[in-house]
């Protein structure tokens, strides 16, 4: 079978190999589609910070079953989504349900080799049925849960005001979501056709782009209280530092970024405002099934975000012109 390896930054190759032979307890799926990721982005750059080389990519996936287990509810033929994130069940976090956070969470494509690859073979629990949505729309599951599980971790509500700091991916879960919930969305971001496609396709209440007087939008914008709401999707420390400001008195401030470093922060401005703040990481079945319920509904312009795909084949080639601003990327799916 063929798979995709970054050996090191910067440094794609593919490789042949035997399919993986499935163990108990395990299902052994066809890889169908791959989305790619910011992290796969920053593990190809060199800045995530969990990550050892060499490593296959590749966490946001669909694939039909090959073999499976007789009561694992699942059978050869079988269209599913793999939830990534292969948490313990037992360790403090797991125990209260949050999955998402396991102590010894291991993530496809980051902790483990991942999904760009032709077979994969991972443990029943994981594996769902994708009922009701194509394989595309299934390998997009990932990264919106994660903007569904920040927008319920930030708890926010019909009418609130709600900026987001980066029209990413995630920045567009994020946004997508907070609208479903009834919030009176605003992006912020540095390029001009993101913050495009925002206004376009997300119905977004407003679009400021970053520059000298951005500050002064957002203040016109909500009669100089700023946001109840405040999401960074940016991977960028300057900016998850600045976001503080952004903050209404009494409101949260959540980072659904993660980089390496220390986030630093005005402690009077912080107390004086109340400001709550929340990490959000990854998501758990419950937001995998707000999502999918969202996805049914046609609540998700998913047709609109993948706007890039490729083969498994062209990744070594085609994977670095993602970086490339005028590729005006959302979402690339890889087709295996």
């Amino acid at each position: 079978m063929l798979s995709v390896i970054c050996d090191s930054p910067g440094v794609l190759r593919a490789h042949q190999s035997d399919v993986p032979e499935r163990k108990t307890g395990e299902v052994l799926l066809r890889v169908s589609r791959v989305g790619i990721c910011g992290t796969d982005l920053h593990i190809f750059t060199g800045t995530q910070p969990y990550l050892q080389y060499p490593r296959v990519m590749g966490h946001e996936l669909s694939g039909v079953v090959v073999e499976a287990d007789g009561d694992s509810g699942l059978a050869p033929g079988d269209g599913v989504y793999v939830m990534p994130y292969l948490s313990c069940g037992t360790c403090v976090a797991c125990r209260r349900g949050k999955t998402n956070c396991c102590v010894n969470i291991k993530v496809l494509g980051v902790h483990r080799d991942g999904a760009m690859t032709e077979y994969l073979s991972v443990p029943a629990q994981f594996v769902h049925k994708a009922e009701g949505v194509s394989l595309d729309q299934a390998a997009m599951l990932e990264f919106l849960a994660i903007g569904a599980h920040a927008v319920r971790r930030a708890n926010v509500q019909a009418g609130q005001r709600v900026l987001v700091v980066g029209a990413g991916p995630i920045g567009m879960a994020a946004m997508i979501f907070a609208k479903l919930r009834g919030g009176n969305v605003v992006c912020l971001d540095t390029r001009a056709d993101r913050l495009a496609f925002c206004t376009a396709q997300l119905n977004v209440t407003a679009a400021v782009p970053v520059g000298p007087d951005d500050t002064a939008q957002l203040a016109s914008l909500t009669n100089g209280e700023f946001f109840d709401v405040v999401f960074d999707a940016t991977g960028n420390i300057d900016a998850m530092n600045r976001g503080f400001g952004f903050v209404a008195h009494g409101g949260t401030y959540t980072l659904i970024s993660i980089v390496p470093g220390q986030v630093t922060f005005s402690d009077p401005e912080f107390h004086k405002r109340e400001t709550t703040l929340l990490a959000s990481r990854n998501a758990t079945a419950a937001d995998f099934e707000t999502v999918l319920e969202a996805m049914r509904a046609g609540q998700i312009p998913d047709q609109a975000l993948n706007t890039h795909r490729m083969r498994l084949a062209d990744v070594p080639e085609d994977f670095p012109r993602l970086l490339e601003p005028g590729q005006t990327v959302v979402k690339a799916l890889i087709e295996c």
